[in-house]
């Protein structure tokens, strides 16, 4: 009976409860074989604790939002569930620090290395330079990082500072969010925004020099790069309809980031990514068509990896 009070507390704007969102992510990376009896004993608990509350006068929805608060974080709850022990600095701030190094981690030695790599480039360095230098500030990010934070969080747990390291319902994620229809008509719009500059540029031209229009990308790689557009175009319809990542899916993305990127690369390295026409036409000098070669491929190296490092970090998170 709880948990019939529970399905109709949120009204019809919402797909899921916040009942239903807590207890999803407190169990999602349990063994499929305890997962399904895990969230019902969950939901079972939220709805008793939610009725004892409503009959003593609370209206429901202010009831269930002040038991999850009370339950408190998620991950705290499947850290017990899983068994896994909450040490290191401590269980008040372990949480905070690790969500906060996690974070960290994510993106500042890549950035930090990618522009060490990219200052190396512009500078004629040759390979050996550029992957020392990167792997070196790449790695010494990593241990400062671990570093310093840890040894903030230790010196605020054992001084008695108290930081706001709470938790609100408002934090849950939304399941099925990123596979929205929104996204797919994004995603279709800029790819045909794409393929139509592909052509206008083959056949009418992007750029105009002393009034004469003339095309920016070589003229024959436009059935590759419309080619490359449609595969996108499929691959965005199908994730949207299956709803979520599996192998396949992030298979399929890393292949085809993989092709693009080589792609791009190789025409940039060969020196064929530009028309003859554009070259010849002296709007840019030798050196700065060179620095926006070398940025273009930086450029297209970081958004494929995001992707492809994106479409697995999804795959693991649908992960059944």
């Amino acid at each position: 009976m709880e948990l019939r009070y529970i399905t109709c507390w949120q009204g019809p704007l919402m797909d899921t409860t916040l009942t239903e969102r807590y207890t999803i992510a407190a169990t999602r990376h349990l063994p499929p074989k305890v997962r399904e009896e895990s969230r019902a004993n969950l939901e079972a608990s939220i709805g008793q604790a939610i009725a004892r509350r409503v009959d003593s006068g609370e209206e429901p929805t202010t009831a269930e939002r002040a038991v999850l608060t009370d339950l408190g974080d998620p991950a705290g709850l499947a850290a017990g569930y899983a068994h896994r022990p909450l040490h290191l600095i401590g269980p008040r701030y372990y949480l905070t620090w690790w969500r906060l190094l996690r974070t960290l981690l994510a993106f500042v030695p890549i950035c930090a290395a990618g522009g060490v790599a990219l200052g190396q480039t512009l500078d004629g360095a040759g390979i050996g330079a550029i992957l020392s230098a990167s792997i070196t500030v790449g790695v010494s990010l990593i241990v400062h990082l671990s570093f310093w934070v840890t040894l903030v969080f230790f010196i605020l747990e054992r001084s008695g500072v108290a930081i706001d390291a709470g938790w609100d319902p408002d934090e849950l994620p939304v399941p099925g969010a990123d596979s929205a229809r929104s996204e797919l008509i994004a995603t279709l719009v800029f790819l045909g925004l794409a393929a139509g500059a592909v052509l206008w540029d083959r056949f009418r031209g992007l750029a105009l020099v002393d009034g004469e229009a003339l095309p920016i990308l070589n003229t024959a790689l436009w059935p590759w790069l419309l080619g490359l557009i449609a595969l996108h175009a499929i691959f965005a319809v199908v994730l949207q309809r299956r709803g979520r990542w599996d192998a396949r899916l992030a298979v399929a993305n890393t292949v085809l980031g993989l092709v693009f990127v080589s792609l791009i690369l190789n025409l940039l390295v060969r020196g064929t990514l530009v028309s003859p026409q554009f070259l010849d036409s002296g709007v840019f000098e030798a050196e700065t068509l060179r620095t926006l070669g070398i940025l273009l491929g930086f450029g297209v190296v970081g958004l494929w990896g995001w992707s492809i490092l994106d479409g697995w970090l999804k795959r693991r998170r649908d992960a059944p």
